[in-house]
């Protein structure tokens, strides 16, 4: 399939996700992670109207921040190491994997010397499985009031990975339990703003965290593919 076309598909799907739960298409931001295709290939991607780029290691992300910058907006969607916010403050938009406390100190410090704040989504497992990277739910509340003494960090919602399903339907739970989490900390008010954001939805199951309320979706091979390169 070309990417036309598979833009075309997810499109549908989400608009049919998003009708099935009664939303607006809208409702949904679409990212393209592009992490296993060229910068050209990201290029096309952005010509084809999709302007949310996202990537999860610096080095990978390079050329293509170096070529779509001003262009696109980029999200940083995978777990971020201390040592190289450095790298990603002040060239990713949004990071989608705050999740411990070393890590805000090292993103405070460079943002304030940029003078920047950051959009940041907090990582919860949900899910539990030791292979994610994340908050416990139960210790959320308390992470969001430590971040206050952060104030170049700016929360603005909640991200998620669910295990990856043969039948996607088994991913509700855990899609449901983070919306759930998020309206529960809205309720209680922690943060200066509400916590809208909720990424969470990949290639395998986009469409049941659309009915479970995402409003961005990270879609790699189903929208852009995969390459065979170096990476």
């Amino acid at each position: 399939m070309t990417l036309d076309s598979r833009l075309r598909e997810v499109e549908r799907r989400l608009a049919e996700a998003c009708a099935r739960s009664g939303r607006t298409r809208g409702d949904v931001t679409l990212i393209a992670v592009t992490k296993y295709v060229s910068a050209q290939t990201a290029a096309e991607v952005v010509r084809a109207g999709v302007r949310q780029i996202g990537e999860n290691r610096w080095p990978d992300a390079r050329d293509k921040w170096e070529l779509l910058k001003g262009q696109a907006v980029f999200h940083y969607i995978g777990s971020l190491q201390t040592n190289k916010a450095k790298d990603v403050v002040g060239r990713f938009d949004y990071i989608h994997s705050m999740d411990r406390l070393p890590l805000a100190e090292a993103v405070q410090k460079r943002a304030a010397a940029l003078g920047i704040r950051v959009p940041c989504l907090v990582q919860v497992n949900v899910s539990g499985e030791e292979s994610k990277h994340g908050l416990a739910p139960e210790q959320v509340r308390e992470f969001l009031e430590a971040l206050r003494a952060y104030p170049a960090i700016r929360p603005i919602g909640l991200m998620t990975m669910a295990p990856h399903e043969e039948d996607p339907e088994r991913t509700r739970p855990v899609f449901r339990g983070l919306r759930e989490l998020r309206d529960e900390l809205n309720r209680i008010a922690l943060t200066d703003e509400p916590l809208r954001e909720l990424s969470m939805g990949m290639s395998n199951d986009f469409e049941v965290a659309v009915e479970e309320g995402a409003t961005w979706v990270r879609l790699g091979t189903v929208l852009v593919g995969r390459e065979d390169r170096e990476q």
